[in-house]
């Protein structure tokens, strides 16, 4: 008999014939998170398990942000041939807790002589006889009997809810374009759940933006890379288009010729870093810049998808995810971004591309956007 964590999954389940691919690039996942506990992984007949950590708890917390696991379970494993062994660790188990409860057994190996409802009524019983403050309740328990009938037997009572989604690198490579507001982390999560691998850009200028603000973008970075088995993120240097904007373009296309900008910079870094996609976190009509014609005026000049995943959501629904992913506190520092810079009074929110492009005509684009990319830092994290 020993402990164990049992890793559970779900959306793979649907992957047909393509379900080995997603369960080795999971495995693989799981093990780079279990790494700093020591633990052993393996998987065998339709579960991932972790043996062996020095932290069960620390690599459950891990573990759960590995996007693909649905739920984890600390389990006991023992031989399944005794059945009163098994209803005996099944008391043990449940000693100690108040409330309703009931068994839920799930017969893996079907030549095991007893059905799952047999095993639900017997274990029920055996452990209602020997656990007087707790009675069965099938429909709303509060505490669940697990029992899985596989090469062992496997029990457990506590499940942690993981993230769910599909391992991260299934899904490609895509560039998040993060800021140090609430939007974009979120988003980047988001598009990470579906097994997108992403790098992330940050627009710095200095001494506009103080060097508080560029470690705050950092410090998300790192929490996403919790979630994203690590981020490269790449610091440009955007003071000098900026200044190039202010000083060049009219006032109420300034904002719209600086994301057009951006736009240009990460597709660069993207195809570097061989993404096929943009992602943002803007929200259709959140501020000036993202009504729906100046989305299209900045998509024009990304030259590659440009993934929106919150683009119906509003902001309450936004900072929710935030919180729940543990960004949101850090996005909240007070210290400013580049999009803050040289903000105009007036922008345009109905713009037309004709007149954007020739509200750009002036400046040097191509120099502008190699300079930035040249003198981009790239942080590992």
């Amino acid at each position: 008999m020993r402990q164990l964590i049992l890793v559970r999954y779900g959306e793979i389940y649907l992957k047909g014939l393509n379900r080995p691919y997603f369960m080795r690039a999971l495995v693989s996942r799981v093990k780079q998170a279990v790494r700093p506990f020591g633990g052993r992984v393996w998987l065998h007949d339709a579960r991932i398990f972790i043996s062996d950590m020095n932290d069960m708890d620390g690599c459950m917390q891990a573990v759960s942000k590995v996007f693909g696991v649905h739920s984890l379970c600390p389990a006991v494993e023992m031989e399944k041939g005794d059945f009163n062994a098994i209803c005996d660790q099944a008391v043990r188990m449940m000693q100690g807790l108040r409330g309703s409860f009931k068994v839920e057994a799930r017969r893996a190996d079907k030549r095991y002589p007893m059905t799952s409802p047999e095993i639900n009524m017997q274990m029920g019983g055996y452990i209602l006889e020997r656990c007087p403050d707790l009675h069965v309740d099938i429909h709303t328990p509060e505490h669940v009997m697990n029992v899985e009938i596989r090469d062992m037997a496997y029990l457990y009572v506590r499940v942690l809810e993981a993230v769910g989604g599909m391992p991260v690198g299934t899904g490609g490579k895509a560039t998040l374009l993060l800021s140090g507001g609430i939007d974009s982390p979120v988003a980047g999560y988001c598009i990470a759940k579906r097994g997108v691998e992403i790098s992330a850009v940050h627009f710095h200028s200095y001494p506009y933006t103080s060097e508080r603000a560029k470690e705050k973008v950092i410090s998300l970075a790192r929490q996403l890379s919790a979630y994203c088995c690590g981020v490269k993120l790449y610091i440009v240097p955007f003071t000098e288009p900026q200044l190039q904007i202010h000083e060049k373009c009219p006032e109420e296309y300034g904002t719209l010729v600086m994301r057009r900008f951006m736009m240009r910079i990460a597709a660069k870094i993207a195809q570097q870093e061989g993404a096929k996609a943009l992602i943002t976190g803007e929200s259709l009509g959140q501020v000036a810049s993202q009504t729906l014609d100046a989305l299209c005026c900045t998509d024009a000049v990304a030259g590659m998808p440009v993934f929106r995943p919150l683009i119906g959501n509003d902001k309450i629904e936004i900072i929710h995810i935030a919180e729940k992913i543990g960004t949101y506190e850090t996005s909240c520092l007070p210290y400013e971004d580049c999009c803050t810079v040289f903000t105009p009074r007036h922008p345009c929110t109905r713009p037309k591309l004709e007149h954007v492009e020739r509200a750009e005509g002036a400046l040097d684009i191509d120099a502008l956007v190699d300079a930035a990319v040249a003198g981009t830092e790239m942080i590992q994290l």
